[in-house]
């Protein structure tokens, strides 16, 4: 495997099924760290344009596999092979995700048993998940910080899901009280952040059998 740090900006592909073949000769894997506010894509039509993946991701024909919002940060992959792309995304495979939450307020037990037991959404109950309370761990600082309220404490959670619905994790500390302040995608199935800095990303051969 090797690791790189962001590369200039370089003209990427738009998805499409066309170009994002089932199989190749060499399956992919990159491990991407996104930072906050990027986007999980490689083009943008605003103006002035957002950062994408594009300013980070050299590597041509490899496409996200999933979503991260572009308030969010941490484990992004993408691959150039189709089969494995549905693999990691499709929700009926319910691939394990675990983020790191900062919370507003210091994050109660009973708050940790409804998120863990499943809480009511605007779109229906969630699946049961696995709420721990952690320390803060040993990360980067954000740019730009987040935004505190004085007097008030944060706390940090370890929330592992396995469904991917519209800014679930959000939504999910906010039904119990606790306002998420930093989301950071840690692990998504055996695939872990690691040591990967915010825009440095990491490429893994796979087997034809892999993921």
């Amino acid at each position: 495997m090797n690791k790189t740090k962001a590369p200039a900006q370089q003209k990427h592909k738009a998805f499409s099924k066309k170009n994002n073949r089932t199989k190749v000769d060499i399956p992919l894997l990159v491990l991407f760290n996104k930072p906050y506010d990027v986007l999980s894509q490689f083009t943008d039509n605003s103006t002035p344009p957002r950062p994408t993946l594009a300013n980070y991701i050299q590597m041509p024909d490899v496409y996200a596999a999933g979503r991260l919002d572009r308030d969010s940060e941490g484990l992004l992959l993408l691959t150039n092979c189709g089969k494995t792309q549905k693999k990691i995304s499709d929700p009926k495979f319910k691939a394990p995700k675990t983020y790191w939450v900062q919370v507003e307020g210091d994050i109660t037990d009973d708050a940790l048993a409804k998120l863990s037991a499943g809480v009511q959404l605007n779109d229906g109950p969630t699946l049961p998940a696995i709420a721990v309370r952690m320390t803060e761990p040993a990360i980067w600082p954000r740019n730009p910080p987040v935004r505190y309220r004085a007097n008030i404490p944060t706390s940090w959670l370890s929330l592992t899901i396995s469904e991917g619905r519209n800014r679930q994790v959000r939504r999910m500390t906010a039904a119990v009280g606790f306002p998420t302040l930093r989301l950071i995608r840690a692990q998504i199935g055996d695939w872990q952040l690691a040591d990967l800095a915010p825009g440095e990303s990491r490429t893994i051969k796979l087997r034809a059998d892999q993921p």
